[in-house]
C-alpha cells in the first residue's frame, strides 16, 4: 500500500511538471530564442568571434578601440605568413587558457621558417621582407607647444597616454607617409625617425648572454615545426626550454653534467606541435616574439579577417568600417 501511494505521488508530481515544460517548448518565441543562443554559441566556437583592440602594437593597421572580426576556420584550413592572428597570452601560465588576455599580432614566420631581423628589416628564409605600408617605427614629433599633443594624438587615433605632461614632443609609431602628413600640420615643428637599437638587450628572447640580440637585430632562429627533431645542448636550451617545459608539459632537469627530460637523458627532442613567430606592425611599440618567443598553435584562436568598426580613441567613427585586414 505504501509503495502504491509513493508511485501515485510520483505520477502526480510528473503530471505537474510535464504540462509546464511542454507549454514552454510550444512557445514559438522561446524556441526561436533557444535556437538563436545555440547558433550563436556554435558560431562563436567554430566560425567567428570578435575582439576589441586595446594597444598600439598593430598601429597603423589597427588602432585602440577597433572592433575586429576573428575567423575561426583558418585553424583547420591553415594560416599563412602575413596573416593577422588573435591568440591567448603565452606568458600567463598561472591563468586558465580561456581566461587569458587575447593578443593581436601578424605572422612573420611560419613553422619551419628561418627568421631574423637585420637593422630593422625582417628577413625570412634569407629573403628581405621590405617593410610594407602597414608597418611603423618610432618617430619623435616636436611640437610648437605641448598643448597641441592632444590634438595630434586625436588626429592619429592614438591614446593620450602616449604624451607625458610638460613635454613639447612625443614619441609615436609612424611610417614615412604618416610622418610627412604630420609634418604639414601647423603646430608640428618636425617628425624624425629615431635611431635603431644597438647592443644586446637583456629583456630580449631568449634572455641569454649567448644570444646578444635586440629588437632591431634579432636572430636568426628557426621556428619549430611539429615533428622537427631538435638537438638540445646547453647553448641552445634557452631557445627551447619554455617550449618543452611549459607548452608541451615535460620536466627538464640536470643530472650531474647532463640534461634530462622527464628523468631520462636528453639529447634530441621531437616537437609535438607547430609554432609561429609573430610581430606587431608597430615594431618599436610591440611586445611580441622578439620578447617572449614562439606562439604555440594551440594558443591561437583565429585570424583577424575584417575590421568591423574602426573606432577612434574619442569614441567617434573612423570611416574604416568593414575594411578587410
Amino acid at each position: 500500500m505504501e509503495e502504491e501511494q509513493g508511485n501515485t505521488a510520483e505520477r502526480t508530481e510528473a503530471s505537474r511538471i510535464r504540462p509546464w515544460s511542454s507549454r514552454l517548448l510550444q512557445n514559438e518565441w522561446l524556441r526561436a530564442f533557444m535556437l538563436a543562443v545555440v547558433l550563436l554559441l556554435f558560431l562563436h566556437a567554430f566560425v567567428v568571434r570578435w575582439v576589441i583592440v586595446e594597444s598600439t602594437s598593430m598601429f597603423a593597421t589597427l588602432k585602440p578601440g577597433d572592433l575586429v572580426l576573428v575567423q575561426r576556420w583558418p585553424l583547420w584550413t591553415g594560416l599563412e605568413r602575413g596573416d593577422v592572428v588573435v591568440f591567448r597570452d603565452p606568458l600567463k601560465d598561472d591563468v586558465a587558457m580561456v581566461r587569458r588576455p587575447l593578443l593581436v599580432k601578424r605572422i612573420a614566420g611560419m613553422p619551419g621558417d628561418r627568421v631574423s631581423i637585420e637593422r630593422g628589416e625582417l628577413v625570412v628564409n634569407n629573403k628581405v621582407r621590405t617593410n610594407e605600408a602597414h608597418t611603423t617605427r618610432a618617430y619623435l614629433v616636436r611640437l610648437r607647444n605641448e598643448r597641441f599633443a592632444d590634438s595630434l594624438l586625436l588626429e592619429l587615433g592614438l591614446p593620450q597616454q602616449l604624451h607625458r605632461a610638460g613635454r613639447a614632443f612625443v614619441e609615436l609609431p609612424l611610417n614615412e607617409e604618416l610622418a610627412e602628413r604630420i609634418a604639414q600640420l601647423s603646430y608640428v615643428i618636425s617628425a624624425d625617425a629615431l635611431g635603431l637599437a644597438r647592443g644586446p638587450q637583456r629583456h630580449i628572447f631568449p634572455f641569454s648572454p649567448r644570444y646578444p640580440w635586440n629588437g632591431d637585430d634579432f636572430g636568426p632562429v628557426t621556428v619549430p615545426k611539429k615533428g622537427d627533431t631538435l638537438h638540445i645542448t646547453v647553448d641552445n636550451l634557452p631557445l627551447y626550454d619554455r617550449l618543452i617545459s611549459h607548452y608541451e608539459g615535460h620536466k627538464l632537469g640536470v643530472d650531474k653534467d647532463r640534461l634530462t627530460l622527464d628523468g631520462t637523458p636528453l639529447t634530441d627532442y621531437v616537437v609535438e606541435q607547430d609554432y609561429y613567430f609573430v610581430l606587431g606592425d608597430s615594431r618599436h611599440h610591440s611586445a611580441d616574439s622578439r620578447y617572449w618567443g614562439f606562439v604555440p598553435a594551440d594558443h591561437i584562436t583565429g585570424r583577424a579577417g575584417l575590421l568591423l568598426w574602426g573606432k577612434g580613441v574619442d569614441g567617434s567613427r573612423s570611416g574604416r568600417d568593414w575594411s578587410p585586414l
